[in-house]
């Protein structure tokens, strides 16, 4: 993503992306490409958490991901962090298949076992149907 101008993802051979880092980033085209740009990976989750969206798979970022102590989205046990020095990473568990992670500026300390309220940022979600297209 640093080096590029234009970035093109393959899968088995095919093509399923060209673009800018930023709008690979920020528009994927395809659940893979949503998974495979960017670092941390995209948070996916299934099952009722993406019904409630009305989709197969919700992805959301880690860095849209606030911590609410009101009105939470989602809520859940810290089981991990790692602090970065500019930014700490919270991992979370909220009962999907893995911990949500949770980007947060700066240290944060926050104790292992600790619940927290989670609501992602209006106008960062992405949807994808089982087949793992957009969803607009």
């Amino acid at each position: 993503m640093t080096l590029a101008d234009r970035i093109c993802v393959l899968r088995d051979g095919k093509v399923e992306q060209v673009g800018s880092p930023a709008e690979l980033y920020e528009k994927p085209n395809s659940l893979f490409v949503a998974g495979f740009i960017g670092s941390p990976k995209m948070n996916f989750l299934n099952g009722q958490m993406a019904d409630k969206y009305r989709c197969h798979t919700l992805g959301v970022r880690s860095e849209h991901i606030d911590l609410a102590e009101t009105d939470p989205v989602w809520s859940g046990e810290v089981v991990h962090a790692e602090d970065l020095g500019s930014d700490t990473f919270l991992f979370v568990d909220i009962g999907a298949d893995e911990p949500l992670i949770v980007r947060r500026e700066g240290h944060r300390t926050i104790a292992f076992g600790e619940r927290v309220g989670l609501k992602p940022r209006e106008g960062h979600l992405y949807r994808f149907d089982a087949q793992g297209a957009p969803i607009h």
